[in-house]
């Protein structure tokens, strides 16, 4: 995770959105997955609702964009970036979504299947 010189960097255990966009993502066993895009947050409860992330070219993703639960995310131990606790099939049959047509991340129907298809809570 970088740190910033204005402040906003990690500061016992809260941190900007700007400072974790374009943070690494890797897998449970170590392999480069991709980076976090931005972060989405609902205005009306202050909640991160997900991560939205680029898998480059892993598993031929790399035109797409998925939306990740921010609890299926973990920071790792050096703290330069994050870990998603999923396996490779859940990888590979992951919802993606164009980079130029995002989904409502308002839908309820729409944020409950993303957290199931992670094994997270909402």
């Amino acid at each position: 995770m970088k740190t910033k010189s204005n402040g906003k960097g990690k500061s016992g255990g809260v941190v900007s959105a700007s400072t974790v966009t374009g943070d690494s993502v890797k897998s449970l066993k170590g392999e480069d997955l991709g980076k976090i895009e931005e972060i989405m947050l609902d205005q009306a409860s202050g909640r991160v609702v997900c991560a939205v992330l680029s898998f480059g070219g892993f598993l031929g993703m790399g035109d797409k964009l998925f939306a990740v639960p921010w609890a299926a995310l973990s920071l790792n131990k050096t703290r330069d970036g994050f870990i998603l606790n999923a396996d490779q099939k859940v990888l590979e049959q992951a919802p993606g979504f164009d980079k130029n047509d995002w989904p409502d991340f308002t839908d309820p129907a729409w944020s409950e299947g993303m957290h199931a298809h992670y094994g997270a809570t909402v």
